[in-house]
């Protein structure tokens, strides 16, 4: 796995923490040094800032203390709940963390052999359809000698902060941290394809079969090691407010766990009624859901003492709780699942050319001049009818946020059914049916599931408006391979 990622500016690990311990020197990284460069290029931390090898803020540092925990993590004062948040969910899939963290055990602190610390750390990012490996070094920003970013709940352990630097140096800085998507942190550890969902239009609480359905298919994901997220959507001066029943707005929660328990046969309930719940974790490592299924409610007292124990209810505000699979459709508004499946996978880019022949940025099926002129991708469905995933993606665009950029593009995509013995680029519309169109959104990615029938199609990329240049990767999983 190492040897196979790509070294970020062209760093290597290995050599350079050979020459530390050569020359009895830590590593001091200059491509994101210990300055207000690499923390904000705006909004300064609150207080005197003092980089700190973790030696010098305790005693006795570890990488992990107890092995890695999703209640390892808090979050700190830049608004990133949703990396914190991804990196809850990280936690719980040792197969992906011990990906993203290579080499755990030789990165940890040796007090046997103090000569081979030489304050250098490398992490792991699939980062547009690559493996990529990021050295930090181990100064880490503090304010009268706390970290301020990023911290596990033991003040000797270092894994979140470290790999936060490692992110963040990524991204140009820790304010470039500002804001983002949990879905986008968990496909940047693990390759995963993410579906943004909006629990506020889907109405699953509305509807028990829809919502049994949406139960099931959750289970599914869990069941097959993926990653689920959610929050609340806040106005502008609601980031972050914390509701009277114990949930934040705008504020990014990690799932820890989808599962139907079992209630005990007691006066008004019906014997082994099973009740779908969903576990979720708040980032703060604090403040917690107040309704039914909270660590103390009534419910609780309602399940026998061995699924309490599997369950691992426990009443402290530890951040994580559980609560009813109808309450968690009602009450968040956004959720990401990501899966984690094989997909073929191509690169492309909107270009812009004189010639309208070789012109690939069109815009989408508004612009019916130009939208012909996008990329197309051609697949078959052979089956009957197959259920298609297709996700879009652009690259990342938070390094630019230093700028003033740093916007994402707004992009989609449409399914257009052709001829069977259809070979080459659609010129013009003619008997061709445009079965579907995603939502246009400047989101990093645009997924969409769509059933179809036995047939031939191609899937044009597009921007929302033409002459719009950028670089993006398309993903497309079928039941059967599809020659996309």
């Amino acid at each position: 796995m190492s040897s196979s990622a790509v070294p970020y500016k062209n760093q290597h690990y290995a050599d350079l923490k050979k020459l530390c311990i050569q020359t009895k020197t830590l590593f001091e990284d200059p491509e994101f040094p210990a300055d207000n460069s690499s923390m904000f290029y705006s909004k300064p931390p609150p207080g005197v800032v003092h980089w700190k090898r973790p030696g010098e803020i305790c005693k006795a540092p570890h990488l992990f203390v107890e092995g890695i925990s999703s209640h390892d993590l808090n979050q700190g004062v830049v608004g990133n709940c949703w990396f914190v948040a991804a990196c809850s969910c990280l936690a719980l899939k040792p197969h992906l963390w011990k990906r993203v963290i290579p080499d755990w055990k030789e990165q940890e602190w040796d007090s046997n052999h103090p000569g081979n610390y030489a304050g250098i750390f490398h992490f792991q990012f699939w980062i547009f359809g690559e493996w990529i490996d990021v050295v930090v070094d181990d100064r880490l920003p503090t304010i009268n000698g706390k970290l301020i970013y990023c911290h596990s709940k033991q003040k000797n352990e270092f894994w979140s902060a470290l790999l936060e630097k490692a992110y963040a140096k990524l991204a140009g800085c820790y304010q470039s941290l500002e804001g983002g998507n949990t879905g986008d942190a968990v496909v940047d550890f693990s390759g995963a394809v993410s579906e943004a969902i909006d629990l506020k239009n889907e109405k699953f609480y509305k509807d028990q079969n829809k919502q049994k359905t949406f139960f099931a298919e959750l289970l599914k994901v869990w069941g097959h090691g993926g990653i689920i997220s959610c929050s609340i959507r806040a106005g502008q001066h609601e980031i972050e407010l914390q509701m009277d029943n114990g949930l934040v707005k705008g504020h990014a929660y990690s799932v820890t766990a989808v599962k139907e328990v079992r209630l005990e046969p007691r006066q008004g309930y019906i014997g082994n009624e099973a009740i779908p719940l969903v576990r979720m974790r708040n980032p703060w490592g604090k403040t917690e859901w107040k309704g039914a299924w909270s660590d103390s409610s009534e419910e609780c007292s309602k399940v026998n003492d061995t699924e309490r124990k599997q369950l691992g209810i426990t009443v402290e505000d530890d951040g994580e709780f559980w609560m009813s699979f109808k309450d968690w459709c009602r009450l968040f508004t956004d959720a990401d699942v990501c899966r984690l499946i094989n997909t073929s996978m191509h690169f492309g880019s909107w270009t812009v050319n004189e010639n309208p022949l070789l012109n690939r940025c069109g815009g989408c099926v508004n612009h019916k001049q130009t939208f012909l002129q996008n990329p197309q991708y051609l697949f078959d469905v052979t089956k009957e009818s197959d259920e298609v995933l297709i996700s879009l993606q652009q690259q990342d665009r938070k390094i630019h946020r230093k700028k003033g950029q740093g916007e994402n593009l707004t992009i989609g995509f449409s399914i257009l059914r052709v001829e069977l013995n259809r070979k080459y680029r659609l010129h013009d519309i003619l008997t061709q049916e445009c079965l579907h169109t995603s939502t246009y959104i400047n989101a990093r990615t645009v997924f969409m599931r769509c059933m179809l029938p036995q047939g031939r199609y191609i899937i044009i990329p597009t921007t929302f408006t033409p002459s719009i240049q950028g670089d993006y990767m398309l993903r497309l999983f079928t039941d059967v391979d599809s020659g996309c």
